[in-house]
């Protein structure tokens, strides 16, 4: 056991006092120190998280503002006049519109050639070119529009017969291809090469006119 009288009381002198002073001053100004690089700290990181914020909305905008969007293409008009008749084989004819529409707001294209073949059963019966190269403005249309005839048809009769056999059940159904090699001009900088590719289902009737529902209907167009 410990006795109170072994116990030395430790005088609270001038010095002792100053020393304490002095002890906490530095104690709160070492916690202001820190607070203020705390709080400096945090605004730094907030100012540079909005800055990146900002950025990527910008980055996000003007990507989707150059972004080219792919040409939309639709069938117009589709006839072969010569299934009307049981004897229209010598005189078959396709007659056909397809639009191209650049909708792109400030992106131009170049087609450097278009392609369109016909297939029926996924057999080839016609394929011809049908523009030269052309420079397509922003928020414009191309009508291509033509017909095909003669000797770049490949329909033999037994082909023929298998036209009649469909137009008995409704419909004849056909498959336009058009095949075209583009590029992008944004401002004053061209993009490589595409092959673009409109594939689009067109029926046409027994009086050889394209059917109400393959009318102005817009095609799939993909890359390869």
């Amino acid at each position: 056991m410990w006795s109170t009288e072994n116990m030395i009381p430790i005088q609270s002198t001038p010095e002792n006092r100053t020393m304490h002073r002095h002890n906490t001053a530095r104690y709160y100004a070492h916690r202001v120190k820190e607070s203020l690089t705390t709080r400096v700290s945090k605004l730094i990181c907030t100012i540079v998280l909005a800055l990146l914020f900002i950025a990527g909305i910008i980055s996000f905008i003007l990507w989707l503002s150059l972004r080219p969007h792919r040409p939309r293409v639709h069938i117009e008009e589709f006839s072969i006049p010569a299934l009307a008749q049981d004897s229209g084989f010598l005189n078959m004819q396709i007659i056909y519109n397809v639009t191209a529409r650049n909708a792109n707001q400030n992106i131009g294209v170049y087609y450097d050639s278009m392609q369109l073949t016909v297939y029926y059963q996924d057999q080839s019966i016609v394929g011809s070119p049908v523009l030269s190269s052309f420079y397509q403005e922003p928020k414009n249309t191309t009508i291509v529009a033509g017909t095909l005839s003669g000797a770049t048809l490949t329909v033999t009769s037994e082909r023929w017969q298998q036209f009649m056999a469909a137009r008995a059940q409704g419909q004849v159904v056909f498959r336009l291809d058009v095949v075209s090699v583009i590029r992008f001009k944004i401002s004053s900088w061209d993009s490589k090469h595409h092959k673009m590719h409109a594939d689009c289902p067109v029926g046409v009737g027994p009086d050889g006119l394209i059917l109400p529902i393959y009318k102005d209907k817009r095609c799939p167009v993909y890359f390869s």
